[in-house]
């Protein structure tokens, strides 16, 4: 045994060298993450004053117009500079054809207005779909058949992608994924002479079970059914680049995958066949499951979730939706 402890090992290469201080990890670290990189989904609820918690999403809140601002101005302070915009719509308000969704003036289309004129330097994405609007819960128009009519739904995401343009989106997000949305949108937004708003498509948006604590932020609720005749079958690959491919031929200015870490897989393959901005989307099942064990004591929600968007910045994301991202900047910054 001493014989042993004597021996000199000689090794040529011992990449634990690149590993031995803070200063040489930060040399060598590939990949970044930056506050300026994150996208905030955010909630929106009509009254005054309220600020209200959503069980399934802990230290996420839907917020009345008022305090919106103060959400996004706190959030400019930490570096993020663009938010995506969600609405509650009481069930009142809701039909089969999404009817509030194209009213002048309704809840969405004010905080865009609000927003965009107290704080101009943000940047605002609006979500494109129905489903927070029809009482079905469905992305789409449905028929007497009960099935998801694609072209007629074009015409209302158009509509809604026009009056968001109006009110100062900058960016709108179609999540519907129905047939040839982009370039009807397009099309839609040139004519009425919004042709600097940008089109973020949610290129390859999965039929996924992470999504339930979203529809619980947004009150929808599907009726019938499924969503699986118009997102995508978890098990395909070649779906997605397919669909990455037809929303870029029609005009989409970035992609999105949706969710990010179980599609790690897909991100990296898009990443691959397009020059476009790239972003993800940590969605709301993935939020919830990290937060419910830091609840439990079983790790650190922070760490987690730096690791996390992390990973998916490294499979090739540029940008990422994450519902962490306040928490996030806040460890950022004290870096």
């Amino acid at each position: 045994m001493t014989a042993f402890l004597e021996e000199k090992i000689s090794l040529l290469r011992r990449p634990r060298r690149n590993r031995q201080t803070p200063a040489i990890r930060s040399l060598t670290q590939e990949n970044y993450l930056f506050p300026h990189q994150l996208v905030a989904p955010l909630f929106i609820v009509e009254g005054d004053n309220q600020k209200q918690t959503i069980e399934s999403m802990p230290d996420v809140y839907r917020y009345s117009v008022d305090l919106l601002i103060q959400e996004v101005i706190a959030l400019y302070t930490l570096g993020v500079r663009a938010v995506d915009l969600f609405c509650s719509v009481s069930q009142e308000k809701k039909d089969p054809q999404g009817s509030e969704a194209i009213r002048e003036g309704n809840l969405l289309y004010r905080a865009i207005e609000t927003l965009k004129r107290e704080i101009p330097e943000m940047c605002l994405m609006v979500d494109i779909a129905l489903d927070p609007f029809t009482d079905h819960g469905h992305d789409g128009i449905v028929n007497e058949q009960r099935e998801i009519v694609n072209d007629e739904t074009l015409i209302r995401l158009g509509e809604m992608s026009v009056l968001a343009a109006a009110a100062g989106a900058d960016v709108v997000a179609p999540s519907d994924m129905m047939d040839g949305r982009v370039g009807y949108i397009r099309s839609c937004l040139d004519r009425q002479g919004f042709s600097d708003v940008a089109i973020l498509s949610y290129a390859a948006k999965y039929a996924s079970s992470f999504y339930t604590p979203f529809r619980q932020a947004v009150d929808s609720t599907l009726s019938f059914g499924d969503k699986k005749s118009y997102q995508l079958n978890p098990a395909n690959v070649r779906e997605a680049l397919l669909e990455c491919r037809l929303d870029e031929q029609e005009g989409a200015d970035m992609l999105l995958v949706k969710p990010a870490l179980p599609y790690l897989d897909v991100l990296t393959k898009v990443r691959q066949i397009t020059e476009l901005p790239l972003a993800a989307y940590h969605v709301s099942g993935e939020y919830a499951m990290v937060m419910a064990a830091a609840q439990k004591g079983w790790l650190n929600a922070t760490d987690v979730f730096l690791e996390s968007l992390l990973s998916i910045k490294r499979a090739g994301a540029d940008f990422i939706f994450t519902y962490a991202a306040a928490k996030i900047c806040k460890n950022i910054l004290k870096k």
